[in-house]
């Protein structure tokens, strides 16, 4: 299969030159409806926007809300005037998203006003409190010596930050011809992207992505969907992540295909949306398929469109994938595996694979993809059938982590590999079966948390002498989080203390849902404590309780 040489940008037009007339997104909830050239339009005025402001082609734009129309504008404007995106995980709390903003080094933040309960605004004030005081375009924050523009996704006035409809507005004073020759300037293989994940080791790093890599990616996943311009695309999975705005977005427009978008995920606002729009395709991670499956008004909603559609993220166990070909219709349903830094996806079944395979492997290798079973810490293969690291290499491998060679060349080695962490099987088929990774990394519902972010940040607790996060079986979220906490001499605490101290500061999924008070860890010989351990005492006292939780 060739490859694709185009950018995000004109991705879409080519699009918008096939389909003009066809839907290109609905948010049933908004009652908004966009044909492909509308949209274009939408976003050729969002990208002379952004040029309006002074945003330069390089620039690092963050962006932090849930799925909003703006959010899947600025992706594909930002895909033509060539500033990168950064993408921000909606669950941040301020300690978060300052060392993001700081470590992308940010010019510009768009950001919606509140997510599920939490007003953004009051965070950003607390990251940088010169933003009440600051001239719009011109704000100037000590700890955030990048940071200029603030854009707020709001139909109120902000005297100090810009709304979207004046960005929209600033945007006449470009020309289409200024916008084209932006565009002239772009090429694919530069980074238009940056989402931030913990990757294999340390704090989160920012995952540099080309258009290369990711309008490629997004094409493939599509072929292994079967995805045509005739599919009606429910993407209720978040666009920060790479589900939503590649597996998701990129996927669809790739083809031509119609997306029906959840700005937020709820099952029965994803189980109406197939039915009223005749969905043929439908996105989420484990969990919410169970969601959707068990809510009591499943039977009320029709899914006879369904067709196709990811399950990512985690798991899938297989009495769930069968519900969803058997109850919700889609036969063709596939699983995708990859990670943020193979932009991202590696491997994925296909539409006509066996239940089995479905159920129990992560497919097979996409073309133009190279992967490679080796020994961990080697470079040696492998044979068939034989557990070890899996090492991938290709067009979809990152550019890098953002100002960060040396974590870089940790994961991907001089011959072009990267090394994923994970542990995994090939059969002589090719088919794949992850089975562990490398390092402790703990996935909760689709989200990957660094167990050494949380316990470095439970160290700041007055009480907390040492603290070890393992990950723990959870039938919901495959995986939650208990922290063994030692305390220091003559000091207390309690499990909702240790709770309440972690609401608010770090993101709700890296709250340890168990908390376990010890006076010792087992360790090896050599002083090195055996997190495997704490892992089995953990699983073993949750099964005594009762099973999984």
């Amino acid at each position: 299969m060739t490859l694709l040489n185009l950018t995000v940008g004109e991705l879409l037009e080519k699009q918008v030159n096939r389909y003009p007339h066809q839907e290109a997104i609905v948010y049933p909830e908004l009652n908004l409806r966009k044909t492909y050239i509308e949209f274009n339009e939408m976003v050729n005025q969002a990208a002379k926007g952004f040029m309006a402001l002074g945003i330069e082609k390089g620039e690092n734009v963050a962006i932090w809300a849930d799925n909003k129309p703006e959010w899947i504008t600025s992706q594909f404007a930002t895909g033509k005037m060539g500033a990168v995106l950064v993408t921000v995980n909606t669950n941040y709390q301020a300690r978060e998203l300052e060392y993001l903003l700081r470590q992308s080094e940010s010019s510009t933040l768009i950001l919606a006003e509140s997510y599920k309960g939490t007003s953004y605004i009051d965070i950003l004030k607390e990251v940088c409190p010169e933003f009440e005081y600051s001239e719009k375009g011109n704000l100037k924050s000590t700890k955030l010596p990048f940071l200029k523009n603030i854009i707020v996704i709001s139909d109120d006035d902000y005297p100090n930050a810009y709304t979207w409809k004046e960005v929209i507005s600033k945007g006449s004073t470009i020309t289409a011809d200024a916008l084209e020759d932006r565009k002239q300037t772009l090429h694919p293989k530069e980074v238009i992207n940056m989402q931030y994940t913990s990757g294999t080791t340390g704090f989160p790093k920012g995952v540099m992505l080309t258009h290369h890599n990711i309008v490629n990616n997004g094409n493939q996943i599509a072929d292994c969907m079967k995805l045509t311009a005739a599919d009606r695309l429910c993407i209720p999975v978040p666009f920060f992540h790479c589900f939503g705005c590649v597996l998701g977005v990129l996927a669809a427009v790739s083809k031509g295909t119609t997306m029906v978008i959840l700005e937020q995920f709820e099952a029965e606002k994803v189980m109406k949306a197939v039915s009223d729009e005749k969905c043929t395709g439908l996105h989420g991670v484990p969990t919410m398929f169970i969601a959707e499956l068990n809510h009591p008004n499943f039977s009320k909603y029709d899914f006879s469109h369904l067709r196709t559609g990811i399950m990512a993220g985690s798991t899938c166990p297989i009495e769930v994938m069968k519900d969803v070909m058997d109850k919700m219709g889609a036969t063709e349903i596939t699983i995708a595996y990859g990670q943020t830094e193979s932009s991202p996806v590696i491997t994925q079944t296909r539409t006509d694979d066996p239940i089995e395979l479905r159920a129990t492997t992560v497919g097979k290798v996409h073309p133009n993809v190279e992967v490679k079973i080796v020994k961990p810490g080697t470079n040696e293969e492998q044979e068939a059938g034989v557990p070890g690291e899996l090492c991938t290499r290709g067009y979809h491998i990152m550019k890098g982590y953002y100002n960060d060679p040396e974590a870089t060349d940790a994961v991907i080695d001089r011959d072009g590999w990267l090394h994923t962490g994970d542990l995994a099987v090939m059969d002589a088929n090719g088919y794949v079966q992850i089975t562990g990774r490398m390092k402790d990394m703990i996935i909760r519902g689709g989200e990957n948390v660094y167990p050494r972010e949380v316990e470095e940040f439970l160290y700041q607790h007055p009480a907390v002498l040492d603290v070890q996060i393992v990950g723990v079986p959870s039938e919901k979220y495959g995986e939650e989080m208990m922290a063994w906490i030692i305390l220091k001499e003559e000091a207390a605490a309690t499990e909702e203390d240790i709770k309440s101290f972690c609401e608010g500061k770090i993101a709700r999924h890296k709250i340890p849902k168990y908390i376990k008070f010890t006076e010792a860890y087992p360790t090896t010989a050599s002083g090195k404590i055996q997190k495997f351990k704490l892992r089995e005492y953990a699983t073993k006292a949750l099964q005594d309780k009762g099973g999984k939780q």
